[in-house]
C-alpha cells in the first residue's frame, strides 16, 4: 500500500510520484495550442500586467543570463529577453516538448529570439552548471512540479551569488470574501471554457484544482528559504489571486 511519500497530488487526486510528470504532461499537450487563447479568456487579459509586474520585480539589466523555467509560450522570455539586450542571453526551458515548441515558434514569429535559446528540461534537475544564471523566473509552473521544493533547490543551486529567483504563481487570496467567488468562478467558469474553447474541460478542471494545491504564500517563502535564498518576500497581485515571490543568492 503506498504512503504519502510515495503518492502527490494531481489536483484533488492522490498519484504515484512518478506519474505526476506524466499526467501533467497530457495536460499540456493537449492545451498547447490554446493556450494563449485561454490566458486571455480566462484572467480577462490580466495575466500581462501580472508578468509586467514580475517582469519589473526582476529589474533585468543589459548583459545578463536569465533562465525562464516552465517557460511555455514564452510572454517572460520575450520582456526579459529585450531588457537584457544583444550582450545577454534568456534560456526559455519547459519540461513539455509541445510548450516549448509552441513558445518557440511563437517568439521566432514576433522577431524576438535573437538572445534567446531554449532547452527542453525538468525543473527539479536541471542540465546546468552551479551559478550560471543571474535570474531564474518560473511563471505558472512551479505548482505542476512534483517535488516543489527540489525545484527551488535546483534554482538556488544556478543562480550566481547575489542573483535572484522569482516566482510568479497563483496563490491564497488575502482579501475577506474574495476566496468564495474566486472559488465560484474556478469551478464553474473555468471547466466551462476549457469544454467548449480548448476542447477539454478535465484539463481545466485540473488548474482550478492545482491551485488550491499550491502552497500558500507564507509557505512558499518558508520553502524558498529552505532552499537557501534569503531576504525572501512576495508581493499579493489581485487580491492574493497571485502572489510574486522574490528571494536572492547570499
Amino acid at each position: 500500500m503506498n504512503n504519502d511519500q510515495d503518492t502527490t497530488d494531481f489536483g484533488y487526486e492522490r498519484v504515484a510520484r512518478g506519474d505526476k510528470a506524466r499526467r501533467v504532461g497530457a495536460v499540456f499537450d493537449s492545451v498547447a495550442g490554446n493556450y494563449d487563447l485561454m490566458n486571455d479568456l480566462m484572467s480577462l487579459g490580466v495575466h500581462r500586467v501580472w508578468k509586467h509586474f514580475t517582469v519589473q520585480l526582476a529589474a533585468v539589466r543589459p548583459g545578463e543570463h536569465i533562465l525562464d523555467l516552465a517557460g511555455g509560450t514564452g510572454d517572460l522570455a520575450a520582456a526579459m529577453a529585450r531588457a537584457t539586450g544583444a550582450s545577454g542571453r534568456v534560456l526559455l526551458s519547459d519540461i513539455n516538448a509541445s510548450m516549448l515548441g509552441r513558445g518557440r515558434e511563437r517568439l521566432l514569429d514576433r522577431g524576438v529570439a535573437g538572445n534567446l535559446d531554449f532547452v527542453q528540461a525538468n525543473a527539479e534537475s536541471l542540465p546546468f552548471a552551479d551559478s550560471s544564471f543571474d535570474c531564474v523566473t518560473i511563471g505558472f509552473g512551479l505548482r505542476n512540479v512534483t517535488d516543489k521544493q527540489a525545484a527551488l533547490n535546483e534554482m538556488q543551486r544556478v543562480l550566481r551569488p547575489g542573483g535572484r529567483v522569482l516566482v510568479l504563481e497563483f496563490s491564497k487570496p488575502a482579501v475577506p470574501g474574495l476566496g468564495k467567488l474566486y472559488d465560484q468562478y474556478s469551478f464553474s467558469v473555468l471547466p466551462w471554457l476549457g469544454r467548449n474553447v480548448a476542447g477539454d474541460e478535465a484539463a481545466y478542471r485540473y488548474l482550478a484544482e492545482s491551485i488550491r494545491m499550491h502552497p500558500d504564500q507564507d509557505t512558499l517563502k518558508q520553502m524558498m528559504e529552505t532552499a537557501g535564498l534569503v531576504r525572501c518576500s512576495y508581493n499579493n497581485l489581485t487580491g492574493g489571486i497571485v502572489a510574486v515571490h522574490r528571494g536572492f543568492k547570499a
